[in-house]
């Protein structure tokens, strides 16, 4: 079985390299984890629930890290067996890189044109949003028994519901620690922008920024001021 992927988390490279270098953060986010203890050198002992199809079994093995360059990867080795119901093995890699924020666009809220000062007020460019990480990982890995027996492709999808679900809990543990991530930049400045505009021409609508020149007295000779 081969599978590869690619996620986008909102937290930053290093929030997310601790996190997966965590027993604690691990054993909670894989489904079915009972077990991530570290037992040596970068060497955890696991034991987790499977479910795949009609054979449920409890893995018990060991998972290596190897290869490790903080805080951009490693590569992480694993053997398990399942009883009966076979066995599993293979490995992963494992790649983090920071992806920048998007550069946020200035606004120029332009002063209204009956004000008599031609300028552009408070063109102000806001604060960038904090950056996330792209996470890419691949995966080979075999199986033999009863869970080689049911088929490749309902092995390839209950690896893949796995993965997701995975995921699904490192990016919520990730939230609870860290905070959602924040909007982006540009579609924060994009409201108050458009309500002054919107002032701005509803000024011109009823005529307030005539008003002054309408009451102005006419000097001498008959012409305006």
């Amino acid at each position: 079985m081969e599978m590869l992927g690619n996620r986008r988390l909102g937290v930053t490279q290093q929030q997310a390299w601790e996190a997966l270098n965590d027993p604690e953060t691990l054993k909670k986010c894989i489904p079915g984890c009972d077990k991530f203890e570290l037992t040596g050198d970068n060497q955890y002992s696991v034991a987790l629930a499977v479910k795949i199809g009609p054979v449920s079994a409890k893995f018990n093995g060991k998972v290596l890290l190897s290869d490790i360059v903080a805080p951009d990867g490693y590569k992480l080795t694993f053997e398990g067996q399942g009883g009966v119901a076979g066995f599993a093995k293979g490995s992963s890699s494992v790649t983090l890189k920071p992806v920048a924020a998007e550069a946020p666009v200035a606004v120029a809220v332009a002063a209204p044109a009956d004000a008599g000062i031609a300028h552009e007020a408070d063109a102000a460019t806001p604060p960038a949003p904090a950056a996330g990480c792209e996470l890419d990982y691949t995966v080979q890995a075999q199986v033999g028994g009863k869970i080689a027996q049911l088929g490749q492709r309902l092995i390839d999808g209950a690896a893949k519901s796995t993965a997701d679900d995975f995921f699904k809990r490192f990016e919520a543990e990730m939230q609870s620690r860290y905070g959602p991530p924040p909007a982006p930049a540009a579609e924060a400045a994009e409201a108050p922008a458009e309500k002054a505009g919107m002032m701005s021409g509803l000024m011109k609508k009823i005529g307030l920024g005539k008003k002054d020149d309408k009451d102005a007295p006419a000097a001498p000779g008959g012409d305006a001021a």
